[in-house]
């Protein structure tokens, strides 16, 4: 499900949280069209426990997560999954 009108007039990029810790991941993430997407996805991954820093890349449809220790897949689908947006996996 995406936030964005049908005529795509939401905002698309990237951004960056302030990237700290021991292990990066990068994960598809199907839905991702505007500005608010990026902030929705972002939210919801940087309230989880662990988690350090979080980068959306709309364009690309990449999520990628710095946290203290390797990331718990589930626990990341269920969070973006509820943002509404879909975890495709790791990349």
């Amino acid at each position: 499900m995406s936030c964005c009108s049908t005529t795509g007039t939401c905002s698309t990029g990237a951004t960056t949280v302030a990237t700290i810790g021991a292990v990066t991941t990068a994960y598809a993430v199907t839905g991702l069209t505007c500005g608010h997407c990026e902030q929705a996805v972002g939210r919801a991954v940087t309230g989880l426990p662990g988690v350090t820093a979080v980068e959306v890349d709309v364009e690309a449809g990449l999520v990628t997560v710095v946290s203290e220790a390797e990331p718990d897949d589930e626990v990341l689908r269920a969070a973006i999954d509820g943002a509404g947006y879909a975890l495709a996996g790791r990349i």
